[in-house]
């Protein structure tokens, strides 16, 4: 379902210009430097070739980032995962990630040992883009917000990397290939659109990879789940979509009644916790 529009979180992570840089970050190569064009441009769609080129540019220049290939794509293409937290939290990636499968599976744990680890592990959020390949800004606020989490000094940052470790997963690089090498075909920009597409954006699928998460029948499906379920357990899991065309929509918790009465009201509380804080981070912020 279309819910939550993958400009969201984009804008929080860029709703303030640090004034005063703090830290140090190596200097990496910008989104212009390497496309000649921001992401979010006016008539310019980065495709994944170009995304994948440059994360992985973003690896060798970055102590930040760590770009894991979690398997290929029904087209064949290697499906990434960027993994960005601190230096000092890549030193010690595999206890965190084993942390964060204890606390999930909660297998022999008491609520002390639960705290215990909680207190020890970090956060683990997975953020991802471009599942429906022609709401184009997913997959461009992902190249962006990896840029921006490897490149920025300001306090706010510097603090979210000691404390989170980020997964962010590109969802459909087979469709984001297709969307946006038929949008940048033409040389005049204004004659670019992404109407008339020739073909759906999976390959067996169609456009509805949204819903395979479930029967998990595609390989791109079967990657991310695996990362998901069998490897990290996140406990944040940002899945981003893009509403429009016509006028912009924010949307996030909190959520209206009647609610699943199977989930733990804990979960419920917890969602509507994560939206009014972004509500709140959004008006602060004009």
């Amino acid at each position: 379902m279309r819910r939550s529009p993958s400009v969201l979180l984009f804008a929080l992570a860029l709703a303030a210009v640090p004034c005063i840089a703090v830290g140090q970050a190596s200097r990496v190569t910008t989104p212009r430097e390497e496309f000649g064009h921001d992401f979010g441009a006016d008539y310019f769609l980065a495709n994944y070739r170009q995304i994948a080129a440059y994360w992985q540019k973003l690896d060798r220049e970055s102590d930040r980032m760590v770009l894991r290939e979690i398997g290929r794509t029904a087209e064949g293409r290697p499906h990434y995962m960027a993994i960005v937290t601190s230096p000092e939290n890549h030193r010690r990636l595999e206890h965190y990630r084993q942390l964060s499968r204890r606390l999930a599976l909660a297998e022999g744990l008491c609520d002390d040992d639960a705290r215990a680890l909680a207190r020890d592990g970090k956060a683990v959020v997975w953020i991802d883009g471009g599942l429906h390949a022609t709401e184009t800004l997913g997959a461009q606020q992902l190249g962006e917000m990896v840029y921006q989490m490897v490149s920025r000094t300001d306090p706010e940052t510097m603090r979210i990397l000691d404390e989170v470790i980020i997964l962010f997963v590109h969802a459909n690089p087979d469709g984001n290939d297709l969307v946006a090498d038929w949008y940048m075909r033409r040389a005049d920009t204004l004659q670019r659109s992404t109407a008339g597409i020739p073909r759906l954006y999976q390959k067996y699928i169609g456009h509805d990879n949204n819903r395979d998460f479930f029967a998990s029948t595609q390989p791109e499906t079967e990657n991310m789940n695996r990362v998901l379920y069998h490897e990290w357990s996140p406990q944040i899991l940002y899945n981003h979509h893009q509403s429009g065309p016509a006028g912009t929509v924010f949307w996030s918790p909190p959520l209206r009644d009647p609610y699943n009465y199977n989930l733990d009201p804990l979960i419920l509380l917890g969602f509507q916790s994560l939206g009014a804080a972004m509500h709140t981070r959004l008006a602060a912020e004009g």
